[in-house]
């Protein structure tokens, strides 16, 4: 199971960190990935971490802007979200296994940025 919070509302230039708990699998042993859905638009990949956190590839829309880390005692995975824009408006997931057959989402955790 994926939990995620610390979503809400901010103002444009704005920061807001989520948070995604996992439970029921071994949390260390995964990548994992933020991705977002805008109103009427498609799943779009965000960010992923490696397992040792050393790898952080972004999306060049969130290049600069967003930092994605983890905490494997914690069994946690974090966005930090920084400089918001409006296009930043989506509900958030996280997901474990992203890209194979078989991912986990969570239920998501909404961002919207409007002045």
């Amino acid at each position: 199971q994926l939990v995620e919070s610390g979503g809400g509302s901010a103002q444009p230039g704005g920061s807001l960190r989520l948070s995604c708990v996992a439970s029921g699998f071994t949390f260390s042993n995964y990548d994992m990935t933020w991705v977002r859905q805008a109103p009427g638009k498609g799943l779009e990949w965000v960010s992923s971490i490696s397992t040792d956190g050393r790898s952080t590839p972004y999306d060049n829309s969130v290049k600069g802007r967003f930092t994605i880390s983890r905490d494997n005692a914690k069994k946690t995975v974090y966005l930090q979200m920084d400089s918001l824009k409006p296009e930043d408006t989506a509900m958030y997931y996280c997901v474990k296994a992203w890209g194979t057959g078989s991912p986990l989402r969570g239920q998501g955790t909404q961002v919207t940025v409007s002045s």
